[in-house]
């Protein structure tokens, strides 16, 4: 969005400055031309003046002098023709010169298509002044030809036609120019700044709030909006983001401090009992009610198992501890070796492989191992006497660390493979089997409060496969 809305300012600005310094070189290319025009022209209605007066040779030779002088010292090319268009002086060389003479001998009369310095001359002998010249810019015109008539009214009896080089005229315009560009340059770097310090100044807020909003969201309660800049809108959707974060942080944790505190109070009568039915089983004689006893005695020891898991998934939901630094291939290495007398035991073949020497993540901490034991004692639980688990540790491409589980167990439909990470979730076929159903909730509490993720898929060609996924450090 930042990206986007300096996008959108540039262009704005870059509009106006051009809409701002087009305008402005524009005039000033034709304020200069308008002011060569004056120059050159006063010049003209002097020699038209002179030819005017002409009526001896010495009047002739005091012309030819003047526009001599003037030629050479403007390097213009001058030209007085009469009425007839005869040419009476000329004066000047190069480029001007000749373009003063073609102007005079109507070179172009022939094509049908007359120049302007041609019709200047056919202006200017029906007594009419040049009043214009084409705009000057920096690439050209090089040469520009204006004309003035000899005599007034019906006494014209000829004109005065001046080609002008325009080098110090066009060097002004570009000179000009390239100041106008540097301004407008500067000003928009100046707006740039500007402009990006405004969009950092509205998107910082903002920023910040999807910060807190993307903790929150990954389970950690304690993420607050901490910006105070921006606009008062923001601010005050800040006040109002972290008084709504506050307010479901209290309620979520009197929830969790309900959830353990009723399985603390609740496991002291249950070991009490517990302890109470173990002395009773001895003065109980065999029969139909030491069966019930019996019964009785495990259906205790599992709701006690169903306490300190749920005492255990209080304490992974309460977000007291922060991700850190861990090892996961020294995590899964320890407890993969710590499982094996327990698998042997079972009649289960466990297998690990995975990198010699570290693999670091970010997670919660114990988090791959705790996982790891849920993940373990599962397989342990489900999978049929000689069955195969393979524990598998791998870098992914992302640089985030996986840790994949992977049984040829009878598995689960597929349609129940999302209800696995539930709390309580237990597969019809497999009721019977011990346990609280906590497990894989927590492990997946787990993984999602150290930034990762848990997901659960069936095994080909049969069995499950679950896979653990934690963010690089």
């Amino acid at each position: 969005m930042r990206r986007r809305l300096l996008a959108v300012l540039m262009v704005l600005m870059g509009a106006a400055a051009l809409l701002l310094c087009v305008p402005l070189a524009d005039a000033y290319a034709r304020g200069r031309t308008e002011h060569l025009l004056l120059q050159r022209r006063s010049e003209a209605v002097r020699f038209a003046d002179l030819a005017d007066r002409m009526r001896t040779a010495a009047d002739r030779a005091e012309l030819s002098a003047e526009i001599g002088r003037y030629a050479e010292l403007y390097g213009a090319g001058v030209v007085v023709v009469d009425s007839a268009g005869e040419t009476i002086a000329r004066a000047g060389s190069g480029p001007a010169s000749r373009a003063a003479t073609e102007a005079g001998a109507d070179a172009d009369a022939a094509s049908g298509a007359p120049s302007a310095a041609a019709d200047a001359r056919r202006r200017a002998l029906t007594g009419r002044s040049t009043d214009r010249l084409p705009t000057l810019h920096p690439w050209g015109p090089r040469t520009v030809v204006l004309a003035e008539p000899v005599g007034r009214d019906e006494r014209v009896s000829g004109a005065v036609l001046l080609a002008v080089p325009t080098d110090a005229a066009r060097r002004d315009v570009a000179v000009r120019w390239s100041l106008i560009a540097t301004g407008a340059v500067a000003a928009f770097a100046a707006a740039a700044l500007v402009a990006a310090g405004i969009a950092r100044w509205l998107m910082r807020p903002l920023l910040d709030l999807d910060r807190a909003v993307e903790r929150l969201t990954a389970g950690s309660l304690r993420a607050r909006a901490v910006s105070d800049t921006g606009p008062p809108e923001l601010r005050n959707l800040r006040q109002h983001f972290n008084a709504m974060a506050e307010a479901m942080a209290d309620s979520m944790g009197r929830q969790r401090d309900f959830v353990a505190d009723a399985s603390h109070q609740l496991r002291n009568p249950l070991a009490t009992l517990v302890l109470q039915l173990e002395n009773v089983e001895p003065h109980i004689t065999p029969g139909p009610g030491l069966a019930e006893h019996t019964r009785a005695l495990d259906e205790a020891e599992r709701l006690e198992e169903l306490l300190d898991g749920l005492l255990s998934l209080a304490r992974v939901e309460s977000g007291t501890a922060e991700p850190g630094h861990q090892d996961v291939a020294r995590a899964v290495r320890d407890r993969v070796t710590a499982w094996t007398p327990v698998f042997r035991a079972a009649g289960l073949h466990l297998t690990a492989a995975g990198p010699p020497g570290e693999l670091p993540a970010r997670a919660l901490p114990d988090a791959a191992g705790r996982i790891l034991d849920s993940l373990l004692d599962n397989a342990v639980k489900f999978v049929p006497r000689d069955g195969r688990v393979e524990v598998l540790v791998v870098r992914a491409d992302d640089g985030s660390a996986v840790v994949r589980v992977a049984d040829d167990g009878p598995g689960v439909p597929e349609d129940q493979l999302a209800l696995l990470l539930r709390r309580f979730a237990r597969s019809p076929e497999h009721q019977n089997v011990r346990g609280s159903g906590l497990g894989l909730a927590i492990a997946d509490e787990l993984a999602r409060g150290s930034g990762g993720r848990l997901e659960v898929r069936a095994n080909v060609p049969h069995g499950l496969v679950v896979e653990l996924r934690l963010p690089a450090r």
